[in-house]
Order: structure tokens, then sequence, then C-alpha cells
């Protein structure tokens, strides 16, 4: 696996085990993580901290040329909101860990020139699966179902 995709894997599970959603992120330029973050909308109280979101704050401010040389990886294909900031901040290219427990805004990416890359993850699956099955209530709440 991807040593990338293994470094958000590890921020989901850190979000797992701080009672939030298993969705981790890591952002990387020129190969090396320069922010890092995972759910923490549960944790903090926030509706913003999604795992990509969350790996943004950690990067802090970069300039556009920065962002525009990363690819983002992030272990659930990403809502509109993260999606937006995807495109917002000019990043080329995101590596999705699964897209079967939930859809985000890929289409919207694809039309803004983002490459997805989805690799269908077991491991990535597998903690949404679970979380869905184990916590339905803390996810429909985020996703508005």
């Amino acid at each position: 696996m991807d040593n990338f995709m293994q470094a958000a894997i590890e921020e989901a599970k850190k979000g797992l085990e701080e009672g939030g959603v298993p969705i981790g992120s890591v952002i990387v330029y020129h190969g090396k993580i320069i922010g890092r973050g995972h759910n923490r909308r549960v944790q903090s109280g926030s509706p913003i901290l999604h795992g990509e979101m969350d790996a943004f704050a950690d990067a802090g401010r970069q300039p556009a040329s920065v962002y525009k040389e990363c690819v983002i990886y992030t272990t659930l294909s990403p809502c509109c909101m993260c999606s937006g900031a995807i495109e917002l901040y000019g990043i080329p290219h995101v590596v999705v860990g699964e897209n079967q427990t939930f859809m985000g805004a890929e289409d919207r990416l694809r039309k803004a020139g983002v490459k997805v890359e989805v690799l269908q993850d077991p491991t990535c699956i597998e903690l949404m699966t679970t979380f869905i099955a184990d916590k339905p209530e803390l996810w429909f709440e985020d996703i508005g179902e």
C-alpha cells in the first residue's frame, strides 16, 4: 500500500479512537506530508472539521504555487465542502481510499480538471462500513440523511 494512503488511514484510526468519524487525510508536496488531519467534527463540535479540512488547517498558510503541486489523499470520497476547498486551492490530484460507502463530489472535481484516483482500499471500506453499522446516528448526522 502507498505510504501516503497509509498515513491517511492512521489519521482515520486516530479519529475513531477519539470517538469521532474514521476519515483521514494527508496533503503531500514533492513527496513530503505538509498537512495531516482527521475528521474532528464530533470531538470539536465543529461542522467543518472533516478530514480534508483538518489537513488543510494543519498545512497552514501555503502559497497557491505550493498547493498547485500537491496531492491530497483521503480515506473517503470528499464531500462537496472538501471538494470545494480542493478546487479553491488548485490541488490537481486527489487519491481516494474508497467511494463505496459514500460518493462525494468526485464529478465536480473531475469537471474542474482534478485527477481523481479511487483505490477501493479494503481497510478504508472496512473502517467506514463498521463505523456506519456501529454509530449510524453520528454518520447520518453529518451527511444529512
